[in-house]
């Protein structure tokens, strides 16, 4: 059976997990406009919208810490098939909803798939890339993640046009039953196309499956030759690791919390808390309530401007974030968004004022605070929220995924990796119900209070932090355990680069499983393969004289 080769094709395929992760984020903001689904559903605001949108990362939050269980027994693999099956149900079940509890059901079930493609996703991928372009690979998943909302929000406008159009008070329910029954395509493709994927090397690793693992090196890294130095090299590097790992007889589950790691795992935990609480899924869970409280042109379609940013100015870090590294990213993002927020939360304190009856119409009244009759400033609040949407994309939104899969060590990985990730399953749960109550009763000031998160997380990646760019995943406990502090770069010891020179100059041999040795793919008379007879014993290295 076919099996995909090519390390980009592979990690952009896998990125459609992410963007089943966007088709959530846009899912609510698209229909919550239409009169359609203020009329089905009784209008919800506040609390009632906020648990409706809780729902979803309610899910995702109980998903993302099962996901590590699914993928260290089954596969990374397993588990992406898995939550596309869970995709399925839920989006039938939301385009089939009767009522707010069979809605809300539909998103639980949603949410369980994206919390299991969320974790999963970027592990996969970093197991799988070279580290020379593994920030490029891992960012595909945060590129997909913004097509996915561009792409459901498009639907869903073109959906709102239905009927009479997203004011007629008597729109047929179509304009939301078929933007939430589009959206299970994705994971059917997702679904099949994964049966042509390799499993994760490291994965097959860990399970004593070495000439699968070294196949699948091969394939990734040497165009199917068992013998080529890099193959060997990153061969040695899982092996010797691996070793290492099982050396210290530790559960992956009592090593989550030695103290060494737990500052990992905190870390990884805070820097996907920060990406919630920087704000920015909130613009697109409520970007509608923002442009209807700005009093600029159709709210639906300056929202869509912002959707299509998203996606543009996402390009650049995948282009670059293994050239200009993910610390600089972090920080320039923090400092970038507060002063877009606080800029914002200033505009709207000075010349807003409440949405009292006198102003009230019938395309606002789910609001309480109104920019009324001063475009300059309205144009203003929405080029503040354009340019935060941008700072995000170039910045804390590829890294926010980068950065934690690929910090931990392969016992722990799978698992620390879901921590992390439901810690930005537990913000968004908690902003997403929070922030309609916030818009209602607090207003401008949720500017101040999200501009202020990201002071905090400023501070916060300028002391903690280190830079990871250029580093295997074998060699992290190197950069993290160095004493050095977060502001200061480790010296980059190449350990992997002097290795492969060392195995392509014929001055090392790297033991592979017995089978490998003269089967296909293997050159006859090749320098750098010994022979082994017991797979999994660990490597074996000897320089030649």
């Amino acid at each position: 059976m076919y099996q995909a080769s090519n390390v980009y094709f592979i990690c952009s395929f896998a990125a459609i997990g992410g963007g089943l992760f966007g088709f959530d984020i846009s899912s609510m903001s698209g229909v919550l406009g239409t009169q359609a689904y203020k009329r089905y559903f009784n209008n919800p605001v506040s609390y009632a919208q906020g648990g409706i949108t809780a729902a979803m990362p309610a899910g995702s939050l109980v998903g993302s810490l099962v996901s590590s269980f699914i993928a260290d027994k089954y596969s990374r693999k397993v588990a992406l098939q898995v939550s596309c099956v869970l995709w399925i149900i839920g989006s039938i079940l939301m385009a089939a909803s009767q009522n707010i509890a069979m809605l809300c059901v539909g998103r639980v079930i949603c949410g369980l798939c994206v919390g299991i493609a969320s974790s999963i996703v970027p592990v996969y991928q970093s197991e799988i890339a070279p580290k020379e372009i593994r920030g490029r690979v891992v960012s595909l998943q945060q590129w997909a993640i913004t097509w996915g909302i561009l792409i459901q929000f498009f639907i869903q406008y073109a959906a709102s046009t239905v009927g009479g159009g997203a004011n007629d008070p008597n729109q047929p329910t179509s304009a939301f039953r078929i933007p939430w029954a589009v959206q299970m395509f994705p994971a059917i493709i997702l679904f099949i196309g994964l049966f042509f994927f390799p499993y994760s090397p490291r994965w097959l690793a860990s399970k004593d499956r070495w000439e699968e693992a070294l196949i699948v090196l091969a394939s990734l890294h040497g165009k199917g030759d068992v013998n080529h130095p890099k193959v060997l090299a990153t061969y040695q590097e899982i092996e010797e690791a691996l070793k290492f790992e099982r050396e210290q007889a530790v559960s992956s589950f009592k090593a989550l919390v030695e103290p060494r790691m737990l500052k990992r795992v905190a870390l990884g935990m805070s820097i996907q808390m920060w990406s919630q609480l920087c704000g920015m899924n909130i613009m697109m869970y409520y970007i509608v309530y923002i442009m209807e409280g700005a009093q600029i042109a159709s709210p639906l379609a300056t929202a869509s401007i912002q959707y299509v940013i998203n996606v543009a100015l996402t390009l650049p870090a995948i282009l670059f974030l293994d050239k200009w590294g993910r610390r600089p990213s972090l920080l320039l993002g923090s400092f970038g968004m507060l002063s877009w927020l606080f800029i914002s939360g200033a505009l709207q304190q000075y010349y807003g004022q409440p949405n009292t009856p006198e102003i009230r119409t019938p395309n606002n009244s789910d609001i309480t605070w109104i920019v009324n009759d001063n475009r300059p400033v309205s144009s203003a609040i929405v080029a503040c929220s354009y340019l935060f949407v941008a700072t995000f994309a170039t910045t804390w939104g590829p890294v926010s995924w980068t950065y934690p899969a690929e910090i931990f060590p392969s016992k722990i990985r799978a698992k620390a990796v879901s921590l992390s990730t439901s810690a930005n399953w537990f913000w968004n749960m908690v902003l997403a119900f929070a922030v309609p109550p916030l818009l209602t009763n607090i207003n401008y000031r949720m500017y101040f209070i999200f501009g202020a998160f990201n002071a905090a997380a400023l501070i916060h990646v300028f002391f903690l932090a280190p830079e990871t760019k250029g580093y295997a995943l074998e060699e992290m406990d190197e950069v993290f355990d160095s004493g050095r502090p977060a502001w200061k770069k480790y010296k980059k010891s190449n350990r992997l680069e002097d290795l492969e020179r060392q195995i392509a100059a014929g001055n090392l041999k790297v033991a592979v499983p017995l089978a490998m040795v003269g089967g296909e793919g293997v050159k006859a008379g090749a320098t750098g393969v010994e022979n082994k007879s017991t797979a999994g014993e660990g490597v074996v290295t000897e320089k030649r004289e």
